[in-house]
């Protein structure tokens, strides 16, 4: 049986997957019949996850408390409930959506793309909205909450943020090999992405609402139009230019306005630590 307050010493890669390992113990027996017995898989998908990231909330917890005596584990994580936090994230939301659109936009303008018009355009946005919120939401708490800070108990600054980019963008590969093998162009996007969200936690002393509304904007903005339909590619150029299989991260036109929010970001992180 192992003492929880011993973990706190354990080397990083040894906490990660004893965390892991308790929080499938507590999923597995609860996911499994929600899979069998349900027969929508998307509903099942939906239903287990929001399952598994409860589960992981009320894990953190008693993670914080036992392993490393915190009862305030998630806000030193950047989770808290103030005035700012909330102006933060709102503001993340309006830049991501209006980087998604720009991109589309300059797109247009350039022939790429062509405008179209959309049905039931006001439920896609509330529902993209909603979707992103979770999205957003969920990823920044594991990411650059949690992983982030299991990473900085043990190596530097510089370490932590290139591990937590790197596990990042690999994390949304778990598939088979075929969606592997058709996906991975956009693995330099979402390296850049993750950088761009820890300069986002950095620039807001280390609060996650800049970086759970920059994260929810760049989603809702593509669900918009990838659901809705608003937008269809010429082909006049290759997609490697546009994002293959439509998607932006996998673009260079994508690649290039994640730069300029990468380097805008980087900037303003920078400038908040001289103040």
């Amino acid at each position: 049986m192992i003492n929880p307050s011993k973990i706190a010493s354990y080397p990083f890669l040894l906490r990660v997957i004893i965390f892991l390992l308790i929080l499938a113990a507590i999923w597995l027996p609860v996911a499994a019949p929600i899979y069998l017995l349900v027969k929508d898989s998307n509903l099942a998908t939906i239903l287990t996850m929001g399952l598994l990231f409860v589960e992981f909330l009320f894990l953190v917890r008693r993670w914080g408390k036992q392993v490393y005596g915190q009862t305030q584990l998630l806000k030193s994580y950047g989770l808290v409930n103030t005035r700012q936090n909330g102006f933060e994230l709102l503001t993340g939301l309006a830049i991501g959506i209006s980087i998604t659109f720009s991109l589309f936009v300059v797109q247009g303008l350039l022939g790429f793309v062509s405008w179209q018009n959309s049905d039931n355009l006001p439920r896609i946005i509330a529902e993209g909205l909603l979707s992103a919120l979770g999205v957003g939401f969920a990823e920044e708490l594991v990411f650059r909450g949690w992983l982030l800070d299991e990473l900085q108990r043990d190596y530097n600054n510089q370490i932590s943020v290139r591990a937590n980019n790197l596990i990042f963008a690999l994390s949304h590969f778990i598939k088979p090999v075929e969606a592997m093998l058709r996906t991975w162009p956009q693995f330099p996007g979402l390296l850049l992405l993750g950088l761009i969200l820890v300069l986002a936690k950095r620039h807001c002393q280390n609060r996650l609402g800049l970086s759970i509304g920059l994260h929810a904007g760049l989603v809702w903005g593509y669900y918009i139009i990838n659901i809705g339909e608003l937008v269809r590619y010429s082909g006049s150029v290759p997609d490697w230019v546009t994002g293959i299989n439509g998607n932006p991260l996998a673009g260079a036109v994508g690649l290039l306005f994640l730069s300029v929010l990468a380097v805008g970001m980087r900037q303003i992180s920078e400038q908040s630590k001289g103040l």
